[in-house]
């Protein structure tokens, strides 16, 4: 009798375990968005002149990267930096960062994590809503500053097709994907000025965003805000 109810037991377990098993590798994410999206270099994607606005040639050494070479190379699949300048002789440097798996290891790093962890200290961080003619875009705007350096920021990080802000947000989004098997893919956009007067600058960026997003065709600006616009 002992043996037969150990035997039931055993089998009931084995069962649990089972069930366990296939419920695991039913949700484990398999399906890669990247691989469903057109393989065009964030170079080729973004114009080096659009509106008012014009590439300043070898400008990479003026753009701080908050993220160390190693650690872009492991998170991002492309990354794009650049500083355009318009008539006025405002600049804004342009950062794109673009990850292939977002997944928990790998998801694109905020720049309020990344600006702090270069030695920047964060005076402010706001949620907010770009006005554009693409429509309304979600979007974060932080103020980092280094010494002297004061760098108002605006961006907006795309998960799969929907633009979050913030880590719950982000991990969220991710885990949405991950429950239907799918590992989505992100982008990072941020656009960044050295300016003392912050409203100006973030006036200036909503700007050159709206110019830019006004430039590119429909099938960039999906890849840049994913359906995250209305």
């Amino acid at each position: 009798m002992k043996t037969t109810k150990s035997n039931f037991i055993g089998f009931t377990l084995g069962l649990l375990m089972l069930g366990a098993a296939v419920a695991a590798w039913a949700m484990h994410p398999r399906t890669l968005m990247s691989e469903q999206r057109a393989k065009t270099p964030l170079a080729t994607l973004i114009p080096t002149s659009f509106g008012d606005w014009k590439e300043l040639p070898q400008s990479g050494g003026q753009i701080v990267n908050p993220q160390q070479t190693a650690i872009l190379e492991e998170i991002y699949s492309e990354t794009l930096s650049r500083v355009y300048v318009n008539s006025n002789g405002a600049a804004i440097m342009l950062s794109l960062a673009y990850g292939a798996n977002q997944s928990r290891d790998l998801q694109i790093h905020r720049p309020e994590v990344c600006y702090s962890a270069q030695g920047f200290q964060i005076i402010s961080t706001n949620k907010t809503s770009l006005t554009t003619t693409s429509g309304s875009v979600p979007a974060m705007q932080l103020v980092a500053k280094l010494g002297q350096r004061n760098e108002p920021i605006t961006y907006w990080v795309r998960i799969g097709e929907k633009v979050v802000r913030g880590n719950l947000e982000q991990g969220f989004a991710r885990m949405q994907y991950g429950l239907n098997g799918v590992v989505a893919d992100g982008i990072l956009f941020r656009v960044s000025s050295i300016a003392t007067d912050n409203g100006k600058a973030y006036a200036t960026q909503q700007q050159f965003i709206d110019d830019l997003l006004k430039s590119v065709p429909e099938d960039t600006r999906a890849y840049l805000l994913g359906k995250s616009t209305s």
